[in-house]
């Protein structure tokens, strides 16, 4: 979900992961802190792949199918996944790794070299974006959680605090 928010397909996510636990096994002696170094390895990597002019083309043809549909899905679904892709990557990240991934405004900072306060400003703007183009054409923001509230749609298990 982490290397969507970053504009990857699914297969450069896989691509980025795998060379990520490359260099996790390459190193001489294990991080101090292994979630955040794996993460933020990712990330760099992530955006060192997407620098890529080909891989830039390619990803661009990809990106009508930023996530992958599942036939249940329901157009309020759509539409939040179509708004959260809309955002600016800085926002849709930090929403990604708040939500999905449980982490902390202090370990995102971390993560990004950022303030929290920055951090909590960019998952504010992006919900209240969410929220707002959710709420255009009907009251369904209710799946948008409120800011602060620090929890969300509970896609998957949220990993561990670093």
């Amino acid at each position: 979900m982490y290397g969507r928010a970053l504009g990857l397909s699914h297969g450069e996510a896989e691509d980025v992961l795998q060379e990520t636990f490359l260099a996790l096994l390459q190193l001489e002696r294990r991080p101090e802190e292994p979630e955040h170094y794996a993460l933020r390895t990712f990330r760099n990597r992530a955006l060192n792949y997407r620098r890529n002019l080909w891989r830039r083309w390619t990803r661009e043809l990809e990106s009508r199918r930023w996530f992958e549909r599942e036939p249940e899905e329901t157009e309020t679904e759509r539409r939040a996944m179509n708004a959260l892709a809309a955002l600016p990557r800085e926002q849709r990240e930090v929403i990604v790794l708040k939500i999905w991934n449980g982490l902390t405004f202090d370990a995102i900072g971390r993560l990004f070299e950022v303030s929290p306060n920055t951090v909590a400003g960019r998952y504010r703007y992006g919900l209240n974006k969410l929220r707002a183009c959710l709420t255009e054409g009907d009251s369904l923001a209710a799946g948008v959680p409120a800011v602060g509230d620090g929890i969300g749609g509970g896609h998957g298990p949220p990993l561990q605090e670093m």
